[in-house]
């Protein structure tokens, strides 16, 4: 058996800042400094510097401090900037360009905990003989989640695994990072346009005590791994073991889509697309669940073709599988059957008690959005996410003033979030891909 080390390195014995004060004052940072930036920048126009070049400079700045903070404080810090970080297909160019690697990097990074706590939590999670369950084990993390890190080891049977160990005070840490990220969503809502971030706000919150419990995803993953056992373009690794804070899985090596999205040639980038799509529109069928934790940073390419799909912290179980009013509605707009479009939405909650909208504005609103499905194939583009945003967050515009009498009901929130999520990594890989057939395929009540 491989000597297991024991480092005694002299970094501060907490794997994230604990103190609700501390943690308060770092994210409190972020307004104070974007608004300090911006007084410097009026400083700077008026000695003669252009308006693009001062702009620049802030939004760079403001993406280096918007990383800083979340990533070093992980907890729901971090894991509000993995959700941000699919939206930002949708920000205009000149915007998004600083925020793109900086959003990008919260996907797979942060500060690692000391390998005496990591050791520490293995201990109280898998018993004090924890090192006997394995041939090796590696205490440098490869990898970090928004409340755990991940470790490489071999368990004892020769298997190679991932061991995720959550971060000690991560459910504090969860619980003060919303209720103070919440306090600041107008702030966020003006970094990244085209974002819903208040209720995605309320969702994290919703869901935060499934995510902290190790136990729940794991069944999660088991449930998934059951649905895709040797399918063919789909791979979730098994479960091997499992505790509160710590879950034990298969080892699996393959090309993330960050790297996909970064530097993929066209036939990965579609092919990515496609697997992505074709397992998102398939779950709710053969799994009755929903994964709802949409980031490039829980998808690989595997060599031999298939998707890898991890982390399943996040799962919506959907009994009934999917909605078919959600197909309902896609047909309904796609054949111009404002009337019946309208009588749906209001059926499921979408209209706001007593607003008075017309049926031909309301699919007007909607119409761009199945656009995907009106083609044989969709080239899914940044510059197509970000005319959307841009329509409907125009205040001048018709739209704008339907969308602000339409509702999101709470039990399609995670629906739509997870969609939508789905679409902007779509974007960011600048697919092309035959969505309607998967669409028709597994989306009731679409081809009903």
């Amino acid at each position: 058996m491989t000597e297991f080390r024991d480092s005694s390195d002299d970094r501060a014995d907490a794997a994230m800042p604990r103190r609700t004060a501390a943690r308060t004052a770092k994210l409190a940072s972020l307004p104070l400094g974007i608004a300090g930036r911006a007084v410097g920048g009026w400083g700077r126009k008026l000695t003669g510097q252009s308006a693009d070049e001062v702009n620049a400079v802030l939004s760079a700045k403001a993406a280096e401090q918007l990383f800083e903070v979340l990533g070093s404080l992980k907890g729901g810090a971090m894991k509000f900037g993995q959700a941000l970080s699919v939206f930002e297909a949708a920000v205009p160019d000149e915007l998004a360009a600083p925020y793109r690697d900086a959003l990008t990097k919260l996907q797979a990074a942060a500060p690692p905990m000391p390998t005496k706590q990591t050791h520490r939590v293995l201990a109280e999670q898998l018993g004090r003989s924890w090192s006997q369950r394995f041939s090796s084990f590696d205490d440098e993390p490869t990898a970090a989640a928004s409340i755990g890190q991940v470790h490489r080891a071999v368990w004892h049977d020769g298997r190679e695994v991932a061991v995720k160990v959550q971060y000690p005070g991560a459910d504090q840490a969860l619980r003060s990072d919303l209720r103070q990220l919440q306090r600041f969503s107008r702030m966020f809502q003006a970094l990244v346009p085209g974002t819903e971030v208040k209720p995605l706000l309320a969702e994290l919150a919703t869901r935060m005590d499934e995510e902290l419990d190790y136990r729940t995803e794991a069944d999660n993953q088991r449930g998934f791994a059951k649905a895709f056992a040797g399918d063919d373009q789909v791979f979730v690794p098994r479960v091997v073991a499992s505790a509160p804070k710590v879950v034990v899985t298969e080892w699996v090596t393959g090309t993330p889509f960050a790297e996909i999205i970064r530097a993929g040639t066209e036939n990965q980038r579609n092919e990515a697309g496609r697997l992505l799509a074709e397992f998102h529109y398939s779950s709710p069928a053969r799994a009755k669940l929903l994964h709802s934790d949409p980031h490039p940073g829980n998808f690989m390419l595997l060599d031999d073709g298939r998707i890898c799909v991890i982390d399943f912290g996040a799962v919506a179980h959907l009994p009934e599988g999917a909605p078919p009013a959600l197909g309902l509605m896609m047909r309904h707009a796609l054949e111009g059957r404002s009337a019946e479009l309208l009588d749906v939405l209001r059926a499921e909650g979408f209209v706001r008690p007593g607003a008075e909208v017309d049926a031909d504005d309301v699919y007007s609103y909607l119409l761009p959005l199945v656009a995907p499905l009106t083609e044989e194939r969709f080239h899914f583009t940044r510059r197509w996410a970000q005319k959307q945003a841009l329509r409907m967050g125009d205040l001048r515009s018709q739209d704008f003033r339907t969308g602000r009498s339409l509702n999101l009901p709470p039990h399609w929130l995670l629906i739509h979030r997870v969609t939508a999520g789905a679409i902007g990594i779509l974007c960011q890989l600048d697919a092309e891909l035959a969505l309607r057939s998967i669409v028709e395929r597994w989306q009731p009540g679409f081809a009903d």
